[in-house]
């Protein structure tokens, strides 16, 4: 209805332009918004506010000549006024908000969807979790986010490319292959030997080392029993590390399939090293002379993230204080390889070479710091602000009985998103980690998860649902045959309510689009199964009037189809018996 009013204003204004009210040109934009207090409307404009100093006249008096062009006819609008300094406040007739409800259920699985993207193309990057172990319950909130997203994206007319970045190069991959040597020794000599304090500790280093190819698993035991191991420590490494890396993606790409999250690409790290992606990222700093060698000061605490000493050395920095960043970052180690920054330039040179109109990233709160230079970076290379868009997603406290639970005996020091969805369910994941907006840490209670209750959110959504179906089964135990929906007899106010919020719906989705914002189809879901069930508490669906009866049982499909498609925009199934 929103857009059905803003052609209308639209067409307004057009016919003040053509009686020389209003000026030919362009004109400043005004807003059709819904107000925040039920008496001021269903609908409210700033138009005649915002045009009164282009037709030179007072905003009310425009108000009144713009209200005189409304049709004689129309059905839509059962009373306006004008409000406080010029607004004009709309009231939706009764009538218009009963062919609503037939109009989403006509749409059935598209209502809410539109073309808003007009095929633009995004990539959303997401999880992206170092292949060195089992993903954890702050990664799963990413994935669900990410995935959601995606989805939110697509129905909204956007072409949506998902990626998964594999971390595959670098000191956290020798440390794994040297993880599972670690364990292939202990074995070997029947023996335990202190675990490296960097050396990964959990129980997955023993699966890896189980699921080893035979010939494999005989070269590390020919290896370690060798009394020159040096000679071939290189050889054997780099096989242990490549195997070890393959069997924990596998482990990754199972873990998210439970949730249903599938990607299109798997973009190694390795292979941008491998191919020259990184030299020719700066290759073209290098072209628009946003390199040079500089000195950095001793970073604030001494640390790095090397851990070695720190050493004052001319080193090629990239000018990022030259777009907003703090300082100009380095490129090369003193080892002289690259900085992990200079490769992350280089993997969004690549997306961005890829033909994407807009890249979306989805990254740990803890990676907050790291954001500006990113952009920094993509701006130098490509001239353009604002391709890039980086969701913060912020760490997840489990709870069970009151208490928090802090690691998995799989994974060692951290628990795994694999432990959660086996005590709770794919649907109570995804559902709850959109509980909260993506910035705000949130409390995952696993008892409340599970429980049949009203205070669980995904049990009080999906059994909205699945009170609405229970209706269509009393009916056939009753007799009682549906005949044809017709909502002409709404007319409670609580009813009419219900319409007014379904209505919100396409808005809802193509907000939550817009800002990159996935929990608002949580929070609209819990809103409207709040208001039906007190709709379906306080009313008599089966009404002995069969026309009361058919306007209830419309308003009711009207529901649960707006449920329904907002769980499948969430990947929440909408079980019809619980």
């Amino acid at each position: 209805m929103k857009d059905l009013l803003g052609q209308w204003v639209d067409g307004m204004v057009g016919q003040l332009r053509a009686a020389g009210v209003v000026p030919d040109g362009p004109l400043p934009a005004f807003k059709i918004e819904r107000p925040k207090e039920r008496g001021h409307g269903d609908f409210s404009t700033n138009a005649a506010m915002v045009l009164a100093r282009v037709a030179r006249m007072k905003p009310r008096d425009l108000a009144a000549r713009l209200l005189e062009t409304l049709p004689a006819d129309q059905q839509d609008i059962e009373r306006w006024e004008i409000a406080g300094p010029g607004f004009i406040n709309f009231f939706v007739s009764a009538a218009r908000l009963r062919r609503q409800v037939h109009a989403i259920i006509d749409a059935g699985p598209d209502y809410g969807r539109s073309h808003m993207g007009q095929s633009e193309k995004i990539m959303v990057e997401f999880v992206s979790a170092n292949p060195t172990g089992p993903i954890h319950v702050g990664h799963g909130r990413g994935a669900v986010t990410g995935d959601v997203l995606c989805r939110l994206l697509t129905a909204t007319g956007y072409q949506v490319h998902r990626e998964y970045y594999i971390n595959d190069a670098g000191r956290q991959i020798n440390v794994l292959g040297r993880s599972v040597l670690h364990r292939c020794r202990e074995r070997l000599e029947h023996s335990s030997h202190p675990l490296p304090a960097d050396f990964y500790p959990g129980e997955y280093v023993s699966d890896i080392l189980d699921a080893m190819p035979e010939e494999l698993r005989q070269s590390l035991h020919a290896w370690l029993a060798s009394t020159q191991p040096h000679k071939e420590e290189e050889t054997v490494l780099a096989a242990t590390t490549r195997f070890a890396i393959d069997w924990v993606l596998d482990d990754i790409k199972k873990d998210l399939a439970r949730l249903d999250i599938h990607f299109d690409h798997w973009f190694s790290e390795r292979r941008l090293h491998e191919q020259g992606g990184i030299d020719h990222a700066l290759n073209v700093l290098r072209s628009k002379d946003l390199i040079h060698d500089g000195l950095l000061e001793k970073p604030k605490g001494g640390a790095e993230r090397s851990q070695d000493p720190w050493e004052t050395r001319k080193q090629p920095l990239f000018r990022a204080t030259a777009f907003g960043d703090d300082v100009d970052r380095p490129l090369q180690k003193p080892d002289g390889q690259y900085t992990y920054f200079a490769a992350d330039i280089a993997y969004h040179l690549n997306k961005y070479e890829r033909g994407f109109d807009r890249l979306v990233n989805i990254w740990g709160a803890d990676h907050g710091g790291y954001v500006k230079r990113v952009e920094a970076a993509l701006e130098g290379l490509t001239g353009k602000k604002g391709i890039l868009h980086v969701l913060l997603v912020q760490m997840v406290n489990l709870t069970r009985n009151g208490q928090p639970v802090r690691m998995s005996k799989r994974a060692g020091n951290f628990v795994t998103l694999r432990d959660v969805v086996d005590q709770v369910g794919a649907d109570a994941v995804r559902f709850w980690f959109l509980t909260r907006a993506s910035a705000s840490q949130l409390d995952f209670d696993l008892d409340l998860a599970v429980a049949r209750s009203n205070d669980n959110p995904v049990y009080y959504v999906q059994y909205a649902h699945a009170r609405i179906c229970s209706i269509w089964r009393q009916m056939e135990e009753k007799g009682i045959h549906a005949g044809t929906l017709d909502a002409g007899s709404l007319s409670l106010d609580a009813e009419l309510d219900l319409i007014r919020y379904l209505d919100t719906y396409p808005e809802t989705v193509a907000l939550a689009a817009i800002h990159l914002e996935p929990h608002r189809i949580v929070f609209y879901l819990q809103d409207l199964a709040a208001m039906f069930h007190t709709y379906y508490n306080a009313t008599r669906i089966l009404d002995d009037d069969p026309q009361v009866r058919m306007g209830r049982l419309a308003l009711c499909q009207a529901v649960r189809q707006v449920i329904v498609n907002g769980l499948q925009l969430m990947g929440v199934k909408a079980p019809e018996q619980m």
